[in-house]
């Protein structure tokens, strides 16, 4: 049981960081063999864990740390980064914007995400709990489409072995 528990935690704590997020958290938890409908589970909250945290202070945290000696440049690329992001958001959503928001984090392709997302609604100023749900069922979206994949992938090499 403990062991099952630390393999759940391993999806939960991958499925928060940057840029791997909960799509590398699903295939990690269905290479190790877990289930994937709780796999899912655990992975959705633990990519959703960061997004109101990112979606109430990014914005101020990112722009003061841009003026800090030898880290501002970092932090620099990480605002142009989600400024670049927002402005293509913005460009192709027009009125739609959150469904926009919704399909940019749902669809798996690298440098899309919660992350991203959540970044890239509070450059853009977009309200708070539109763009929490939006980035919400991206994620959940995402998860199935990653799920889907995991399991042919798996499946396909446990019919190898």
């Amino acid at each position: 049981m403990i062991a099952l528990l630390k393999e759940y935690f391993w999806v939960f704590f991958v499925s928060m960081v940057p840029l791997v997020e909960l799509r590398g958290a699903v295939l990690i938890g269905v290479g190790m063999g877990l289930e994937l409908i709780p796999t899912y589970i655990v992975a959705v909250i633990g990519n959703m864990l960061p997004v109101p945290i990112i979606l109430l202070f990014a914005k101020e945290v990112l722009l003061w740390c841009t003026h800090l000696p030898k880290v501002g440049g970092f932090f620099q690329k990480i605002w142009e980064k989600g400024v670049k992001a927002g402005d293509k958001l913005q460009e192709k959503a027009g009125g739609g914007i959150y469904w926009a928001l919704f399909l940019f984090v749902g669809i798996p392709l690298p440098g899309t995400g919660a992350w991203t997302g959540a970044l890239a609604a509070t450059i853009l100023d977009l309200k708070f709990w539109p763009s929490v749900l939006a980035v919400m069922g991206g994620v959940m979206l995402a998860g199935v489409i990653m799920g889907v994949a995991a399991s042919g992938v798996f499946g396909a090499f446990g019919m190898l072995f």
